[in-house]
C-alpha cells in the first residue's frame, strides 16, 4: 500500500432507496496512489458506496471527502465537473458508445473537457498500444470481443489521467483469462500514472490485484490488512 495522505475518505454514511437501507454508517479512506477492493455479497451495498465516493449518488447522511473538498455539499452541477475533471469510471459491461468508433470512444473524456478533437484522437491513440489493441482504433463496439471492448473502455478511463479511477465489477462480463488479463492492464496502467483506484468486485482474484481490500456487509465497511499483488 502507498504511504501518504487520505484522498477519498467516507466518515458514517447512510443512504436508503425508499424504505430499503442500503448504506448503515460505512466509514472508508483511501490513499493516494492506492488501489482498494471493495468486497462483499449481493446487496451489501458496495457499489452504492463506491457511487457516493465518485459524487454519483448523495448519502442521507455522513461526510464525503476528496481531497479536503467536500463533495456530498456540492451542488449537482460541480459533482458533474468534478467527476469530468478528477474522477474516471470503468463499469462492468464497458458502456462504450456504438455510434462512436475505439479511439472516438477512449477520446470522449477529454473531447467533454473542452480538448481539440485532433489532440484529444492523438492522446486516445497512445493507449492502443499500451492495452494491446493495435490496429483497433476504428472499429465501433459491436466489432470488438468482450475483451477488447473493457479494454478500450479502461483506456476511456485513464486517458484523462484522472486522480481516481473508480471500477464497479470491470470484470464481471468476461471469463475468467479475460478478467485477469483486464487487471493486469488496469493495475499496470494505473500504478505507471500514480491513479488512486476504487475497485468494486466480488470475486478474490481481482481483488489479489489491490493493494487492500475493504468488505461491506450489511451496509457497512470493515477495512483489512494490506493484499499480497499477484
Amino acid at each position: 500500500m502507498t504511504g501518504g495522505r487520505a484522498l477519498v475518505v467516507a466518515e458514517d454514511l447512510c443512504l436508503s432507496f425508499g424504505a430499503t437501507p442500503a448504506l448503515r454508517g460505512a466509514s472508508i479512506a483511501v490513499t493516494a496512489g492506492e488501489i482498494v477492493a471493495v468486497m462483499g455479497p449481493s446487496g451489501s451495498g458496495k457499489s452504492t458506496l463506491l457511487h457516493c465516493l465518485a459524487g454519483i449518488l448523495v448519502p442521507d447522511s455522513g461526510e464525503i471527502t476528496f481531497d479536503g473538498r467536500r463533495v456530498d455539499r456540492l451542488p449537482e452541477q460541480e459533482r458533474s465537473a468534478l467527476r469530468r475533471d478528477r474522477f474516471g469510471f470503468v463499469f462492468q459491461f464497458g458502456q462504450l458508445v456504438p455510434e462512436l468508433t475505439a479511439e472516438e470512444n477512449v477520446a470522449l473524456p477529454l473531447l467533454l473537457r473542452g480538448t481539440r478533437r485532433a489532440e484529444a484522437l492523438t492522446a486516445a491513440r497512445t493507449w492502443f498500444d499500451r492495452l494491446d489493441l493495435d490496429g483497433l482504433e476504428r472499429r465501433r463496439s459491436g466489432e470488438l470481443s468482450g475483451g477488447q471492448a473493457q479494454r478500450v473502455a479502461l483506456a476511456r478511463g485513464l486517458v484523462a489521467r484522472p486522480a481516481v479511477l473508480f471500477a464497479d465489477e470491470p470484470t464481471g462480463s468476461l471469463d475468467s483469462l479475460t478478467g485477469e488479463q483486464v487487471m493486469d492492464l488496469l493495475s499496470g496502467a494505473a500504478r505507471e500514472e500514480g491513479t488512486t483506484v476504487v475497485l468494486v468486485t466480488h470475486e478474490p482474484r481481482v481483488a489479489a490485484y489491490a493493494d487492500r481490500e475493504i468488505i461491506v456487509r450489511d451496509g457497512k465497511a470493515t477495512a483489512l490488512s494490506a493484499a499480497l499483488a499477484p
